[in-house]
Formats: C-alpha cells, sequence, structure tokens
C-alpha cells in the first residue's frame, strides 16, 4: 500500500546575510515514517525543521503540505497538524509538568479535549504522571526532554520535528528518549522527522535517511541501517565530499 506524501520540501534555500545556510534541499516524509536529518555542524539540518515552522527566512524554494503549498506561520502550521520541539528542552521552568502540557494544547479550545491528550501522553511517558504538580524546573534533563516531546504531542500531530532531542543526555537516557520516540511511532502512527547526531540510535529506528552537508542533501538512503557500514558517512563528517 502507498502511503501518502504527508509534508515535502522542494529545493529550499534559506540565507543569513550572505551566508547559504540551506543551498537547495529537497526533502520528504510520509505518513507514518521515520525520517532522519543528519550531517556535520553547520550543515543546515536544524535550518531545515525551522523553515518548515516560519522561524527561518525562505529565500527560494516550497514547503507543500499534503502536495498544497503552504506559507509557514507557526500558529497556523499547529493547527494543520505539524509539531515542532526545538533542541535545549525548552520548557517552562516555572510552569508544572501538567500547566506545560496545557500550553502545548493551546490551539485546543475544548477543555475536556485538553485533559484527554494530557492523560493520553502521560500514558507514554509515565514519569511524568507520577509527578504531574511538580514544577518542570524541578526535573532531571531526561525528564524535561521528555516533557518537551510530550507537548508537542499535544495537538496530536501528524508529523513531529524533533531537533536534537538526545543533546547533552547520558547514554542511557538517550536509549530511552529513542525508545520513545519509536514508540510514539509504532503506537501512535505519528511521522517523525529528526536532526540527531547521535546517529547509530537514530538509524536504528529511522525508514530514510537525508545526509546534509554544507546546505545541500548530499546522500538519500531508504534503507537507513546500511549507513551504518561503509565509510559514505565518515567521508561527509570528515569532509572528503
Amino acid at each position: 500500500m502507498n502511503k501518502e506524501t504527508l509534508l515535502k520540501i522542494e529545493n529550499l534555500h534559506v540565507h543569513y546575510g550572505g551566508v547559504k545556510a540551506v543551498d537547495g534541499v529537497s526533502i520528504e516524509i510520509d505518513e507514518g515514517e521515520i525520517v532522519a536529518l543528519m550531517g556535520p555542524n553547520g550543515a543546515g539540518k536544524s535550518t531545515v525543521l525551522k523553515s518548515i515552522f516560519g522561524l527561518a527566512p525562505i529565500n527560494a524554494g516550497k514547503i507543500l503540505w499534503h502536495e498544497k503549498t503552504i506559507k509557514p506561520v507557526s500558529h497556523e502550521i499547529v493547527k494543520m497538524g505539524l509539531a515542532f520541539v526545538p533542541q535545549g528542552r525548552r520548557v517552562f521552568t516555572h510552569l508544572t509538568i501538567e500547566e506545560n502540557l496545557e500550553v502545548g494544547g493551546f490551539v485546543i479550545k475544548d477543555k475536556s479535549l485538553v485533559k484527554n491528550r494530557i492523560a493520553e501522553v502521560m500514558d507514554i511517558f509515565p514519569v511524568l504522571k507520577h509527578k504531574r504538580k511538580n514544577k518542570s524546573g524541578s526535573l532531571s534533563g531526561g525528564e524535561q526532554q521528555m516533557l518537551a516531546v510530550a507537548r508537542g504531542l499535544m495537538v496530536d500531530p501528524k508529523v513531529l520535528l524533533l531537533d536534537e532531542p538526545s543533546l547533552g543526555l547520558a547514554p542511557k537516557i538517550v536509549k530511552e528518549v529513542f525508545e520513545k520516540i519509536h514508540e510514539i511511532n509504532q503506537k501512535r502512527q505519528t511521522a517523525i522527522m529528526v536532526v540527531e547526531h547521535n546517529i547509530k540510535s537514530l538509524l536504528g529506528i529511522a525508514h530514510r535517511a537525508y545526509v546534509l552537508d554544507k546546505g545541500q542533501v548530499v546522500i538519500t538512503e531508504n534503507h537507513p541501517k546500511s549507513l551504518m557500514t561503509g565509510d559514505r558517512l565518515e567521508k561527509v563528517f570528515l569532509g572528503k565530499i
């Protein structure tokens, strides 16, 4: 059965001043798949995610949602069915876990639906359920990251964009975060696009991978695990492509 392409980026160009952060990138994500975006620092990976969400200036190219060109504006993108979890575990530390999740569901007008969504995401993250009344500033780094992802799920997105979810986390917690990403994809059929330096963890669960370098896609791979062998990634990260 052919899966529908939910999100497509065509020939995207993003410039900051005279710097070409993204230089003609084309990528897509189909329903229910995990797509990896990888590459060395400065390759343009995070900028691609930000541009989808209207947080980076698009100089040229198109973003299509269900094959229709859209003009990205953050709050409208959320209503369409996309959620973005930026890097850095940006939770509201002075709010409780529950209040953070309520903020994540800000576009939902039905209060009972918000309560149901909170219950759903807490079932995915039991550690948050046990501490729901705690201020999120009291959580560990890994728990804050899980809260950030849970908050992104409050709008029941069709596509979840994750920017460096394992950044600064201990290896054991990294494993847990990737297990949760896989669980969300499997149980909810959420399509997930992940920018990540932890290549092994990501390639283990991804259905497709794009490798960026200097703002361009240099590798597209429909069998991501094959990138774990051979020297294709090494060449990109060592600057030999």
